[in-house]
């Protein structure tokens, strides 16, 4: 068992969560000290620049000076691990590896045959450095080379925490961050896993554009509005929905065009509506779930996870109901990975990402 720090930085740009836990890859011996760390207003607007850059380049011509970010990335992600491991009354030559999963700023998901590409910045050697402890980083390349998605990568330890909590029957663990991936699991089987959709991704550009506000605090805008069933019919007839699992997409692979024209509350409620319909119509397509489990800053907006229990006709549960952290569940998968990265065993099977065969990814960067 290894002591080991996870991080991880959304496409929300909202933070960094890290985490701690006791691992070999395989089991979960035991859960340490996390947190949740705000960006600050500037080191945002650090970031959108470098994601709005690489929504320009579209990995066409010369790549953006992403070093400014990388810089401001690497250092809030390493004051992060430390002050876990501080949590933990550790020193942090006490913790034996960190997974760094850096900021995803462009995501581009393979198609007609080609390989996709994706870019998460984040020195890894940077990190490993100053904290006198080897990174794993990059996780998501190797995938992509073997004809995968590159996303999700937390399924392997949903896998994991299930098994942990001895769950049974049919489950779906759904992550409402930027955008919504689901893992099915059922008795026997590989998990299955794929991106649905938008999750908060529209709904929080929404609130920026016409409250000031980085989300909808509370699902309370769009509790208060009126759905717009042509305009989420219309968002409903988006190309990706209709493709078949393995799938992924990009955070701004949609946009707020379609309900440009309606009030606050009716928009907000529109697009809640249209997260809630299309995770509903990706998992029915999977079959009927004995339990669904949420997970991700989605699961805190009430009206949203009222919508999907309605549309999918099962009741949305916060993965805390089962025990788990769902603020730190996506920090804590990637320590959870880093020890597999290191021991060669699978980050992604081809029933999670679409990869030709198992893949072990991640580069490590050694101290």
């Amino acid at each position: 068992m290894k002591r080991v720090i996870g991080l991880m930085s959304g496409t929300s740009l909202d933070g960094i969560d890290a985490a701690l836990i006791e691992t070999d890859g395989v089991r979960i011996a035991s859960f340490g000290p996390g947190e949740t760390v705000a960006y600050t207003r500037e080191d945002r607007a650090i970031l959108q620049a470098a994601v709005d850059a690489a929504l320009d380049w579209q990995f066409t011509g010369p790549a953006p000076d992403f070093r400014r970010a990388e810089a401001v990335l690497t250092d809030r992600h390493a004051e992060a691990a430390e002050r876990v491991a501080a949590a933990a009354g550790l020193d942090l030559d006490a913790v034996e590896l960190v997974g760094f999963h850096g900021q995803t700023v462009l995501h581009r998901a393979p198609s007609g045959g080609s390989s996709g590409q994706t870019l998460q910045i984040g020195d890894g050697g940077k990190l490993a450095s100053r904290l006198g402890v080897d990174v794993v980083h990059d996780f998501r390349t190797a995938d992509m080379l073997a004809g995968g998605q590159g996303a999700p990568l937390a399924p392997l330890y949903h896998r994991a925490l299930a098994d942990h909590a001895g769950l049974d029957g049919a489950v779906a663990v759904l992550n409402l961050g930027g955008v919504a991936n689901v893992t099915w699991m059922a008795p026997g089987r590989d998990p299955v896993a794929f991106d649905t959709g938008p999750a908060n991704g529209l709904i929080d550009a929404w609130c920026v554009r016409h409250t000031g506000e980085a989300f909808d605090r509370d699902g309370a805008l769009a509790a208060a509005g009126r759905v717009h069933d042509a305009t989420l019919d219309d968002l409903l007839q988006h190309p990706f929905l209709a493709l078949a699992p393995p799938k992924s997409l990009d955070r701004w692979d949609f946009t707020l065009e379609p309900v440009r024209n309606l009030a606050a509350p009716d928009g907000a409620a529109t697009l809640t509506a249209f997260t809630a319909r299309s995770v509903a119509d990706a998992i029915t397509r999977l079959g009927r779930p004995d339990r669904l489990l949420v997970t991700g800053g989605g699961r805190l907006n009430p009206t949203l996870m009222r919508m999907l229990g309605e549309d999918l006709g099962v009741a949305a549960e916060p993965v805390e109901a089962v025990g788990w952290r769902g603020d730190l569940l996506e920090a804590e998968a990637f320590a959870w990975l880093a020890v597999r990265v290191e021991r060669g065993l699978p980050t992604s099977l081809p029933s999670t990402t679409g990869a030709r065969h198992a893949v072990s990814g991640g580069r490590i960067s050694r101290v």
